[in-house]
């Protein structure tokens, strides 16, 4: 009788484990469609001022639509073809564009790198809003440093404009 039951829980024990586990979620499914949802009914009036303010916005966006011109895709290449017939050096063009593509290539993958490290991604979240509230601080709180920084943007425009 020992061996029957031995051998009875063995082979309960092999088909247990020989089996598939079934997955432990199981997904509904309804032949029902889905019911729109639910408005907030608080009067007849808010409600029909509600459909009324959005039909007015839908025609101010129609109305803007329709003042948009049409751009001719055949005067666009031309447009860009007249430009680069206009530029001399085509192949420095062509290697600073690769160039960009390459860094920004390289910058994803070194972002990716950094997000990767378990601690980094938190402390370079912490020096930005650390920067950011140091900036805050120096330029934006006070009305004088706020000055400074208008006057150091104008002159940092001056220089663009100057070397241009």
């Amino acid at each position: 009788m020992a061996t029957a039951y031995a051998a009875a829980t063995s082979a309960a024990a092999a088909t247990a484990v020989l089996l598939p586990r079934l997955p432990t979620s199981t997904t509904r499914c309804s032949a029902l469609p889905l019911l729109p949802p639910r408005l907030p009914s608080t009067s007849a009036f808010s409600t029909s001022f509600k459909h009324l303010s959005e039909s007015r916005r839908s025609s101010v966006f129609q109305i803007k639509a329709s003042e948009e011109t049409s751009v001719d895709a055949t005067e666009l290449f031309d447009d860009l073809k007249g430009k680069w017939d206009a530029v001399e050096n085509k192949s420095t063009v062509l290697l600073y564009g690769g160039g960009a593509i390459v860094v920004i290539w390289v910058s994803t993958i070194v972002v990716g790198a950094i997000n990767s490290v378990p601690l980094l991604p938190k402390i370079m979240e912490l020096v930005g809003l650390g920067y950011t509230g140091w900036f805050v601080y120096r330029y934006l709180l006070f009305k004088s440093s706020r000055k400074e920084l208008a006057t150091d943007i104008e002159s940092l425009k001056k220089k663009i404009a100057g070397t241009e």
